[in-house]
């Protein structure tokens, strides 16, 4: 098991994907945690279970990747887990037991997800905004659309646990199959920069969605899953997929990757002409968004500002 001589500076908040059991005994909590261990060394040819803790619907903490609690104890390395790619070195993954596109969070679930990540919290002087769900980094459903509801209100908790004031994140949309609006047209014609042939309707449709899963593969935003039971999630685009797809534009800039920016503008309110041309008008209106949004204020479209436009 590789321990590293850091301190992790995030955590990320995953779900299973397995069902919702009614069993809340400790003894199904370690059965799970067995079986997701075997199907992470056995069909992912892991060492061991990816995450670093799994919590159960019970409300049980059970240790993930061997050595994860004693490590966490001592409050100064870091096991580096296998749960959300490039973030793995820095972060630590905690498994929610059950699938979360629409299903409750049990209460004895919730109380000891906020303890946990309110001690790692403490542990390793984290800061509570520093709490995200798997699709902020890789293009995944995880962890469900009701627990991801609910992490500003983790960050929330955990911040009065630990006494500290909270900074909700900015973090990158998911688009998936139904997704449709600014965003959208926005990835439309990032992608056309990029000499894709997509339409640029609005539409997260069958052409879009799979040059985006293509991209996404590519960029490395995709991968083994997480979870207890492998879970196909096809048409999906998210996290590191638009870190590899933004580029930084500015002043004097023309072309697709400009009108993407003028369809995010126009869509919050601004106006700007959605003539594909970064003028000095398109710089102005750039600045005045990175002062509304406490950014630096450049009048250049960095990975931030993208991140903010999208949000």
């Amino acid at each position: 098991m590789q321990v590293l001589d850091v301190k992790p500076v995030k955590i990320v908040v995953h779900h299973t994907a397995t069902p919702n059991s009614e069993d809340t005994s400790q003894e199904h909590a370690m059965e799970l945690a067995r079986q997701i261990q075997d199907f992470h060394m056995d069909s992912n040819g892991w060492i061991d279970t990816g995450q670093n803790f799994t919590n159960s619907r019970g409300g049980w903490l059970l240790e993930g990747r061997h050595k994860s609690l004693s490590v966490l104890t001592a409050g100064e390395q870091h096991v580096l887990g296998a749960h959300a790619g490039e973030q793995n070195s820095e972060s630590l993954g905690i498994e929610n037991e059950g699938t979360y596109i629409d299903a409750k969070v049990p209460d004895a679930l919730w109380d000891s997800l906020v303890e946990l990540c309110a001690y790692m919290v403490a542990q390793y002087g984290i800061e509570p905004g520093e709490i995200y769900g798997h699709r902020d980094f890789m293009a995944t459903e995880c962890p469900g659309d009701v627990l991801y509801a609910r992490l500003p209100e983790l960050r929330e908790a955990v911040g009065a646990a630990a006494g500290k004031v909270v900074a909700q994140p900015v973090v990158w949309p998911l688009l998936r199959s139904g997704s449709a609006g600014p965003r959208v047209s926005a990835l439309q014609l990032l992608l056309r920069a990029r000499g894709e042939s997509v339409p640029v309707d609005g539409v997260f449709g069958g052409r879009t969605q799979e040059v985006a899963a293509r991209l996404a593969a590519e960029l490395g935003a995709t991968g083994a899953e997480c979870s207890g039971t492998r879970v196909a999630e096809p048409g999906l685009f998210g996290g590191r997929g638009w870190d590899g797809l933004v580029p930084v534009v500015g002043g004097g800039a023309s072309g697709d990757v400009v009108r993407a920016v003028q369809a995010l503008l126009i869509s919050g309110g601004r106006y700007v002409p959605a003539d594909a041309r970064f003028s000095d008008r398109m710089v102005s209106v750039v600045r005045e968004f990175q002062a509304a949004g406490g950014l630096a204020v450049t009048g250049v479209v960095d990975r931030a500002t993208w991140q903010r436009l999208l949000a």
